[in-house]
């Protein structure tokens, strides 16, 4: 695995700015703490209803990352994810559009 986005998202795991899991996520999001969540493209519906409903317009991204890869990347089963920190998210965002930009990285 050589991805800038999933390099980035483990570090930010280490950090201790993201939480992980729908609940904790939900928590995280209405307690005001969430800057961006993020979910893996086969997140069930269930869950990812759930998430949306808690989440503001533009607060979350459907990311291209399968739960597997997710997962791998950050060492814990990973679908729906969010992330603490302005200036992760900022950047978490920036990749997330160079990605879109150049698919085949």
């Amino acid at each position: 695995m050589n991805d800038r986005l999933l390099n980035f998202l483990g570090l930010c795991r280490r950090a201790g700015k993201m939480k992980i899991g729908c609940d904790t996520v939900i928590e995280s999001v209405e307690l005001g703490n969430s800057r961006l969540v993020l979910l893996a493209r086969d997140i069930s519906e269930n869950t990812k209803k759930k998430i949306l409903s808690a989440v503001k317009d533009g607060e979350y991204e459907i990311l291209t990352y399968s739960k597997d890869e997710l997962s791998f990347a950050l060492g814990k089963t990973c679908a729906v994810l969010s992330l603490e920190d302005d200036g992760f998210a900022k950047k978490t965002r920036q990749l997330i559009l160079n990605r879109e930009e150049k698919p085949n990285d």
